[in-house]
């Protein structure tokens, strides 16, 4: 069971909720159409170079969705262990994680030890 005053840790995985599906949904509205949409209409004299900043763009878009929709993921898990009374507690060995590492990431599943195992590996 979780022996930290876990309400602080909630309130700021929920305001970093929001702020992540805040960034998704503005990710969405400046990426409305295809690729395909989007090229058409430019001017066949820098046809080449527009579609690959375009694409480049939009690549670059996909990825930061990727990445937050991690985010929302590792948020949504967090939340959910809150409720389950596990939250804070490392699920490779068992022991809490520290607090700073909670301030610092708030959705951690690992102690500082064994994050640092696994980025040796």
């Amino acid at each position: 069971m979780s022996t930290i005053d876990t309400e602080p840790f909630r309130q700021r995985l929920l305001e970093e909720r929001r702020r992540v599906v805040a960034a998704i949904d503005y990710l969405h509205q400046e990426n409305p159409g295809s690729l395909e949409d989007e090229t058409e209409e430019m001017p066949l004299d820098n046809h080449l170079a527009e579609t690959a900043t375009a694409t480049l763009d939009r690549e670059i878009d996909y990825t930061l969705e990727g990445n937050s929709h991690g985010i929302l993921s590792a948020i949504d898990e967090a939340l959910a262990r809150m409720d389950e009374g596990t939250y804070g507690i490392c699920q490779r060995c068992g022991r809490p994680i520290g607090e700073e590492r909670l301030e610092a990431i708030p959705w951690a599943t690992l102690c500082i030890d064994d994050k640092r195992k696994d980025e040796r590996s």
